[in-house]
């Protein structure tokens, strides 16, 4: 009988096949060099981009990601313990993406980049996990930017207003405010907990001091912000991978809260908005930097490796307002870089500046001179505008950074001495006042309606003739008399959220009456 050898090998490849099928079979490689926070291993030859691996320590399993494909060896990034790793362990592939535990039993809980718990409110139960890195939504599953979120912030809201979806750059110089600005924003959204405006606020601390995040979170317990926030601390004492993969590990968390309004049927009020604050993504870069340096990728400007514009983009361009279709939940991303001696130009900051749509610029003279919150409105601007204000607010703040930009520019004049006439000094002192009105102690966040009230009372010339130091008097005593003896004009403006005719004549009427017995002390 003569032997068909085709059969015979396609008997023998079937049996292999069935018997692979069978078998879990999970490639495995060795460590040939560790240090810093990175590892190259030999023979994983069949490895992918951002694969999941798990190194065989003597301390147990200890996680990592493929960072480097190259011939030979791959470079991976260790998280968590690398000190643990050594020369010569096995490493095995595990076909997986980074994932972390999401969902609202992460709500109220300070946690590292991997999701694990820092506090001690004890082990976190969840049954949702989301990707760390993806690709952002596409344009058609987004719709622009029109819902306002407020951040409390009078300055922020009248000139530079940021809508739910957007992507906002914090900028400044170190101890110039740029996170209580941010707090501020976080703190006032305790108004809308519970309703179906809620926003849930995901705060990531890179590379900041132990004692910073820890204060941080007592301020937010304080104020009552911790119920709708959470806090992903990777500190300065954090392994690199650890500070560059937690932009994005806060991200995906706040992407679960985003989809809510799409996945959500019940008709129950649901979480569907997010605010993400990245402080700060300078750090960020600088960590990812050392592990691009030490897997021997080249450098380039200002020893960054070429693809840092990548790092922040694919981060950034995860912030957006979805479609309708897809439930018309938001992500809003407020990304703080640190400048050095108000370098803006520096590659990072230009990078950012690049991706984000707008920023806020905090300036050392104006916090040192005691302008606080210390923003510069004219390098300061948002690429949304109005579409993310209130009709109300939007009618009476358009001639407030022209007041404030001419009264700066009078402020030179002033200065040498040269004799002003009557209308360019009228200008000069309203400039003076606005400056005094925005003026704003940290954590105390201002209600919508309040702002509205008080821009109002500045720009229609009520505060002309208030002594400027008395203008903070004015404006508290004025408030309180709108949530005392004027709260049905307090709740009108609250529920129409615009300025007719009618309404600004009463509100012209109440301050008009309150500035009668009007009295500094």
């Amino acid at each position: 009988m003569k032997i068909k050898t085709d059969e015979i090998a396609s008997v023998i490849r079937q049996e292999i096949e069935q018997f692979s099928a069978d078998l879990e079979v999970s490639e495995v490689g060795r460590v040939v060099e560790v240090g810093d926070g990175i590892a190259r291993i030999y023979g994983l030859s069949k490895a992918m981009a951002g694969e999941l691996l798990e190194f065989q320590t003597s301390e147990g399993a200890v996680m990592g990601q493929v960072f480097n494909l190259e011939l030979d060896t791959v470079g991976a990034v260790i998280y968590g313990d690398y000190k643990s790793v050594k020369e010569g362990d096995m490493v095995k592939a595990t076909g997986r993406l980074l994932e972390v535990p999401v969902g609202e039993v992460m709500l109220g809980r300070v946690v590292d980049p991997l999701g694990r718990p820092l506090d001690d409110a004890g082990p976190i139960n969840a049954t949702q996990f989301r990707k760390v890195d993806i690709i952002a939504p596409g344009i058609a599953e987004r719709q622009p930017v029109h819902e306002p979120l407020q951040t409390g912030i009078k300055s922020v809201d009248a000139m530079i207003p940021i809508g739910r979806g957007q992507r906002e750059l914090i900028i400044g110089d170190r101890k110039t405010g740029k996170t209580i600005v941010a707090m501020d924003t976080i703190i006032n959204q305790r108004q809308y907990w519970g309703t179906k405006d809620a926003v849930v606020c995901i705060y990531v601390a890179v590379g900041q001091k132990e004692s910073t995040v820890a204060g941080i979170v007592e301020t937010l317990k304080k104020h009552g912000a911790m119920d709708y926030t959470i806090v992903v601390n990777a500190g300065s004492s954090a392994p690199a991978p650890m500070q560059y993969i937690a932009p994005y590990s806060g991200c995906s968390m706040g992407e679960y809260f985003m989809w809510q309004g799409k996945e959500n049927k019940t008709g129950t009020p649901v979480a569907k908005h997010a605010l993400c604050i990245y402080d700060d993504l300078s750090k960020q870069a600088v960590a990812y930097r050392q592990l691009s340096l030490l897997l021997r990728r080249p450098p380039g400007r200002e020893a960054y490796p070429g693809d840092v514009f990548y790092l922040h983009s694919r981060l950034l361009e995860r912030a957006t307002k979805l479609s309708d279709e897809n439930g018309a939940g938001s992500l809003t991303a407020l990304p703080v870089i640190e400048t050095q001696e108000g370098d803006v130009s520096a590659y990072i900051p230009t990078n950012v500046i690049s991706i984000t749509d707008g920023q806020i610029y905090l300036e050392p003279e104006l916090f040192f001179s005691g302008v606080r919150p210390a923003i510069n409105v004219g390098i300061s601007v948002s690429r949304v505008g109005g579409n993310a204000q209130v009709k109300a607010m939007k009618k009476i703040a358009g001639s407030l950074r022209l007041d404030l930009a001419a009264a700066r520019e009078l402020e030179a004049f002033a200065q040498l001495g040269t004799e002003l006439d009557k209308a360019t000094q009228r200008q000069l002192d309203r400039g003076r006042r606005m400056v005094e009105l925005l003026k704003q102690g940290q954590y105390t966040p201002f209600h919508v309606v309040d702002q509205v009230i008080s821009i109002y009372a500045g720009t229609k010339g009520f505060l002309d003739d208030v002594p400027v130091p008395a203008v903070r008097q004015f404006e508290t005593q004025l408030l309180d008399t709108f949530r005392t003896i004027n709260k049905p004009l307090w709740d009108e403006l609250n529920a129409k959220k615009a300025l007719d005719n009618d309404l600004e004549k009463k509100l012209s009427d109440a301050i008009t009456k309150f500035k009668a017995g009007f009295k500094a002390s």
